[in-house]
């Protein structure tokens, strides 16, 4: 029996490598429309590239999903195949891979296909095929490591810091007098992904220091007691250093780790943004 753990894009963990022969782990891309120009959100992505091009368009700029073939695709390539997608709210990635899944079963209803809508983007899914991966290894059954997952997902959260408005102007969320305020003011916003799959802001703070500050006491006032953190950031590793800091002192036997953000999260968290799971 092998076994196949496919996220789309949203997750920044690019790669897996199992102990386990017959389990491999994969991505879809999601794409970015920056004008007439289209990025692949895949390894061969240039983010700086996309980011300047974003900085330097004046128009809207949107994000695709993966099609049920790029789907199915992956879903051909093992028996068991557990797909864990974008929150649904904010892209159409979940119901493109359950199209995918009833492709696949139509035509081998012999293979095992569960889709996890995330209800997160970034770390929150990289925590969740870290799990299922680790279930796996240990000998748990498909099915079981499928429940699992499941419950695993809705204990954990994603906060976010977002230190750069352009995107949010540009497509009309945000008025660009009041983004250029923000700017001028080095404020930041501070929110988090519902259990709803929605993006709620939290809090707006002036500086830096006092968003990562604040991320900590969320952190603590949602019952945080240590235990696995993906901090992602979009070009501020200074930042998602200093906020793993803060972690470590408060809850010494966390267990951090840092990854830069891929294209469709550096699209939406933006220059010096910050995602973290916990």
């Amino acid at each position: 029996m092998t076994y196949r753990i496919v996220a789309d894009s949203s997750c920044d963990l690019r790669s897996y490598d199992s102990p386990l022969e017959t389990l491999t782990y994969a991505t879809v891309p999601l794409k970015i429309r920056v004008g007439q120009r289209e990025f692949t959100d895949n390894a061969a992505l240039d983010i700086r590239q996309m980011m300047d091009a974003m900085h330097n368009y004046n128009g809207p700029t949107s994000s695709a999903c993966p099609s049920p073939e790029e789907w199915a695709a992956e879903f051909l390539k093992a028996d068991c195949v557990l797909a864990i997608t974008i929150t649904s709210s904010l892209s159409g990635s979940y119901n493109s891979a359950l199209v995918a899944r009833d492709m696949v079963l139509e035509e081998h209803p012999e293979k095992k296909i569960h889709v996890l809508d995330s209800l997160s983007a970034g770390g929150e899914l990289v925590l969740i095929a870290r799990k299922a991966a680790s279930l796996l290894e240990s000998g748990v059954d498909f099915e079981e490591t499928c429940r699992q997952a499941e419950l695993y997902a809705q204990k954990y959260q994603l906060l976010f810091v977002l230190a750069n408005f352009d995107n949010l102007v540009k497509n009309g969320r945000m008025s660009r007098l009041v983004g250029f305020m923000a700017g001028a003011m080095n404020m930041r916003a501070v929110g988090i992904a519902s259990h709803k799959g929605t993006l709620e802001m939290l809090h707006k703070t002036r500086g830096e220091t006092r968003s990562l500050a604040f991320m900590l006491e969320e952190m603590d006032r949602r019952g945080f007691e240590g235990g696995p953190v993906v901090i992602s950031h979009c070009y501020n590793e200074n930042g998602a250093q200093m906020l793993a800091r803060g972690i470590h002192a408060k809850w010494p036997e966390s267990q951090v780790t840092i990854l830069p953000t891929s294209g469709l999260c550096s699209y939406y968290a933006e220059e010096e943004g910050i995602l973290m799971a916990f």
